[in-house]
């Protein structure tokens, strides 16, 4: 992503990340899960922003935090080391597999991960690449996670009314030898719509699919906020 927020490139913000199990056998058909999410980004120097995002996966009850750090290291590249935490309650659990498990207790993971996203204006289109490393710390496993996300996505902005939109659509698939292999496969697609100089808003719609568990359809709400300009303001 370039810039302290880029509405139009999709975040990282949905991730529900349940045990995966081996097999999918039959059983429940996809899952209907509002998520609203709140992201608020601030400058902290030139190149260097700090995003704190907060969401919350209905349905399966599940709440998630997440920091990150994007690094405009070139024009085209960014880097954002990024930490997430998500709990997951045995009522979410049962939800989330094709057949209830039964489980009686909770889920918690925590993730530390590192990416880089390659963004290049073609035409009037926003092409961007990102490649993700991620390291699943779970409480009580036997021994935790290497996680590799790739993501390919194209934004166009829209003028509409005077007002600059950005529709977009990205394409993402998740890797875990130990788990499979390619097990989890993503398409997100939604618009960012700025209502004031601070305050974007981003309908959006994500299916997913992955190995043991339910197919999901997210129906997103996310509220960014753009703190750029108003911290410096109130310090002066």
């Amino acid at each position: 992503m370039v810039g302290l927020i880029s509405p139009g490139a999709p975040c990282a913000a949905q991730e529900v990340a349940a045990p995966t199990t081996p097999d999918r056998p039959e059983g429940r058909g996809p899952a209907v899960v509002p998520m609203p999410w709140l992201m608020v980004g601030a400058p902290l120097r030139q190149g260097v922003d700090l995003k704190l995002s907060t969401f919350y996966v209905g349905e399966f009850n599940v709440p998630v935090v997440q920091v990150d750090l994007p690094i405009r290291a070139t024009k085209f590249l960014t880097i954002t080391p990024s930490y997430l935490y998500n709990w997951i309650p045995a009522s979410g659990l049962n939800q989330f597999t094709p057949r209830p498990l039964g489980a009686t207790d909770s889920y918690e993971e925590s993730q530390f991960r590192i990416d880089g996203t390659v963004t290049i204006p073609f035409h009037e289109f926003e092409i961007s690449a990102r490649n993700m490393y991620v390291r699943r710390f779970r409480p009580g496993a036997a021994e935790d996670i290497n996680r590799y996300r790739g993501r390919i996505g194209i934004a166009r902005p829209v003028v509409v009314r005077g007002r600059t939109v950005k529709p977009f659509l990205s394409y993402e698939s998740f890797y875990e030898r130990k788990l499979g292999g390619w097990n989890r496969d993503r398409i997100w697609a939604g618009v960012s719509v700025p209502v004031t100089k601070r305050v974007t808003l981003q309908p959006s719609y994500l299916w997913e699919t992955s190995l043991g568990n339910r197919d999901v359809n997210y129906l997103i709400f996310g509220v960014i906020v753009n703190t750029k300009g108003f911290l410096r303001r109130q310090s002066e």
